[in-house]
């Protein structure tokens, strides 16, 4: 079976890139998310086995969705997805509970190789 994976990132252009890449290497996409709120919800709807989580998003924003999803399954695995130049963003995402990140333009040899170490 393959793995689930829940795409949150406000830009539908990065949803569908990570999305193209992940589909393309076998993953299924069950939801994608525009929002904060929406990630929590969709998580909490369809439990996937894997999130990319965008830093910034309206409503929350991705660290403190990451929170709100780890506070309620704190086996989630999830990939922040950030910019050039929000490395300080990404310790508090790592800290919030986050597990890997991946920096935005994405390669998708690197995409792939964050999600096997976040899944690992």
């Amino acid at each position: 079976m393959s793995q689930r994976v829940l795409i949150c990132d406000d830009a539908i252009f990065m949803r569908t890139m990570i999305g193209d890449i992940l589909s393309q290497a076998g993953f299924e996409v069950v939801g994608e998310a525009e929002t904060g709120v929406q990630a929590v919800q969709k998580y909490r709807d369809l439990r996937p086995d894997l999130v990319t989580m965008d830093i910034v998003m309206p409503d929350m924003g991705g660290i403190d969705a990451v929170r709100e999803i780890v506070r309620e399954a704190p086996e989630a695995r999830i990939l922040m997805c950030s910019a050039m130049g929000q490395q300080a963003l990404v310790v508090e995402a790592i800290q919030a509970g986050a597990r890997d990140f991946v920096v935005k333009p994405f390669q998708p040899s690197r995409v792939l190789e964050a999600v096997q170490r976040v899944l690992d």
